[in-house]
């Protein structure tokens, strides 16, 4: 209720006005997020609070400037499948009711009302960050210049693909989100910086807490980060996990316990309760509730074998060697390898159900990126930051890219092994939850017996993301693209222009690793629609315009369609416009000579980014939808919705 905000309904062209809250420029072009002033032909009530565009060439206004444009406006996209990532969800929750893309010049104009105080505050910290973010690019330049940018900045939009790719699959793809590391980063070098400043006076560290101090200031220091980073939902939850802990050193209490992440927890649920379903939140919290139990437990032994030292002694010079090599391993990189494991183990079931893919070389790539990220990046970004105002930072950032550069190395060489990347398929609805309370039994409980617990949660978990559903057919919520899978058992990609994101999320989906181009060759399309023969030699017929009936009609099996169809069509099945609004995307399994369907939508769901289809009156001749997670077989007569 606090982000309601009207959403579009359909696709429009208008004139729209009004401020530019966040710029994000790229090597070509930039997208922004605009606050609505106006909007021709839409009412205050149909007008959405925010909308973000994409601009083909680079605008030259900047972030608190109040523009006029023309753009095509469309409705945020709903799943691209059951079960799958829903923008449209994200995006009300960010207040963005609708997305496109500009249509000519972009008029800077004088806005009647003033921006504001907190709009005119974070634009203006949007223009540094950009600002910091080119010179950055330009003074390093490429790949280098790019991660840099997203390092120092949060500006992400100069990567390529390509570079995106290859440090995903490296599975170091957290080096480019100012996340937990860099937030821990960035206050430990504020705490520990300022407590050694400060110690070097004799009276201030026998008189007075110089640790709480150095701890308040660091607080301020992250709260400065996160506001000059750009403030995004991940930043903010690393930014509340490390107040809290910071807090405890205030209130002398340990810093680092599983309470203390509790706490971190409440609050973000409690100010974002939509986090929770979002990969960012379950990754981060996952990671930290793993490393704290492993801090707890290396703690807990570290005492233990001090007791029994102080008990028995050392009397053999061998149990002095013993003692000294496990020692050093469990300080030292046995301890850092131990940590990377326990945190990729309690991270992977989210990283394979969110993005359908692991890495498996991850602990030799966290390790060695963890270093250069300590060593060069986030202290060079800090130094950087404080002379790019006295325009004596050049230095720095050549500096920050020998180790980028580094990174990259080690991430090509990675990325190159063998089996370097896992893709997986869909996992089964009740999957994720068995394996998080896996996760939850291995980390929170403290006794063998309890967390022994996990053990038969991971396995019922292990089973649901095996045994996912599949699905030979997909279609887009528009009816305007799918996917179907040919002889050779791999998806083709149906459509006119066929949407990137969508078919990416096909293809991951389906454990495909096929770029969405090349997904799309050889399918049989033309101005009138596409076809696609499946295994068993029947059509699929994508429709494009109400002339290709005639034909798709008599020799498909089944119609795709963006518009109604109307009766008479003597395809066994039809997936048409009025279906999918009931429905969302699809999916279309081959059971016989029938399909089986999955739906997107749940039966009468009524959700403020997923609203049900307006009634005409008409009377719908097939059955009612069963909902997301059950399917109906469709098929064996004609089957539409009239």
């Amino acid at each position: 209720a606090r982000v309601a905000a009207p959403v579009l309904e359909r696709i429009r062209v208008t004139t729209v006005s009004g401020f530019i809250e966040q710029m994000d420029y790229r090597r070509q072009g930039a997208r922004f997020v605009m606050r609505l002033a106006s909007a021709d032909g839409l009412s205050p009530e149909q007008m959405p609070r925010r909308i973000r565009l994409t601009d083909r060439y680079r605008p030259q206004a900047e972030a608190g400037a109040f523009v006029k444009l023309k753009a095509r406006l469309l409705p945020p996209a709903r799943a691209a499948l059951p079960g799958g990532y829903d923008f449209a969800r994200d995006a009300y929750f960010a207040e963005l009711g609708a997305v496109g893309n500009v249509l000519g010049k972009i008029e800077v104009a004088t806005s009647l009302a003033p921006a504001g105080v907190g709009l005119s505050f974070y634009a203006a910290i949007d223009r540094a960050r950009n600002a910091l973010a080119e010179r950055v690019y330009t003074l390093l330049g490429g790949e280098r210049g790019a991660i840099a940018a997203a390092m120092v900045t949060g500006k992400r939009d100069y990567l390529d693909d390509a570079t995106k790719d290859v440090i995903r699959e490296a599975g170091i793809f957290h080096i480019i989100t100012i996340s937990g590391v860099q937030m821990t980063l960035v206050a430990a070098i504020f705490f520990i910086g300022l407590r050694r400043l400060l110690a070097c006076s004799r009276k201030l560290a026998l008189n007075y807490p110089i640790k709480k101090w150095a701890a308040a200031a660091a607080m301020l220091g992250a709260i400065f980060y996160d506001i000059a980073t750009g403030s995004r939902v991940g930043t903010e939850r690393a930014l509340i996990m490390t107040c809290v802990m910071l807090s405890a050193v205030i209130f002398d209490r340990p810093s680092l316990t599983m309470r203390n992440l509790a706490m971190a927890a409440l609050i973000v649920i409690a100010l974002e309760p939509e986090a929770i379903v979002g990969a960012s939140f379950q990754l981060s919290f996952a990671a930290v509730a793993a490393l704290v139990a492993v801090y707890e437990a290396r703690i807990a032994s570290f005492a233990a074998e001090r007791d029994r030292i102080y008990v028995q002694g050392i009397t053999s010079w061998r149990q002095r060697l013993r003692d000294f090599s496990a020692g050093h391993l469990r300080h030292g990189p046995g301890a850092l390898i131990f940590a990377t494991f326990c945190a990729t183990a309690a991270t992977a079931s989210f990283m394979a159900y969110d993005f359908h893919e692991l890495s498996p070389y991850v602990l030799i790539g966290n390790p060695l990126t963890l270093a250069i990220i300590e060593f060069f990046a986030i202290p060079g970004a800090l130094i950087g930051a404080m002379l790019y105002p006295l325009g004596l930072d050049a230095f720095v950032w050549q500096y920050v890219g020998l180790g980028i550069g580094f990174i990259l190395w080690a991430a090509r060489l990675i990325a190159s092994a063998p089996g370097a990347t896992v893709h997986l398929k869909t996992f089964a609805p009740y999957a994720l939850i068995f394996l998080s309370l896996a996760v939850l039994s291995a980390v929170i409980w403290r006794t063998s017996l309890l967390r022994a617990t996990a053990i038969p949660l991971a396995i019922i978990g292990l089973w649901g993301a095996a045994r996912g559903p599949d699905y030979d057919i997909a279609i887009a919520a528009t009816g305007e693209s799918a996917a179907v899978r040919a002889a050779d058992g791999q998806l083709a990609v149906l459509g006119a222009r066929p949407s990137a994101f969508l078919s990416e999320q096909w293809l991951r989906a389906d454990a495909d690793p096929r770029a969405a181009k090349a997904a799309q060759n050889g399918t049989q399309c033309d101005a009138f629609g596409c076809a696609a023969q499946l295994p068993d030699g029947r059509i699929v017929a994508l429709s494009r315009t109400r002339d290709a009936l005639v034909e798709d009609c008599a020799r498909a099996a089944l119609i795709i369609a963006p518009f109604a169809v109307p009766s008479g069509c003597a395809a066994t099945t039809i997936v048409d416009r009025r279906r999918l609004e009931t429905t969302g995307a699809v999916t279309l399994k081959i059971t016989g000579d029938q399909f089986e369907l999955r739906a997107a939508r749940a039966v009468g769901e009524n959700r403020p980014w997923s609203r049900p289809p307006r009634s005409s009156g008409r009377v719908r001749s097939a059955a009612p939808e069963k909902g997301e997670g059950r399917s109906e077989e469709i098929g064996s007569a004609p089957d539409r919705l009239d």
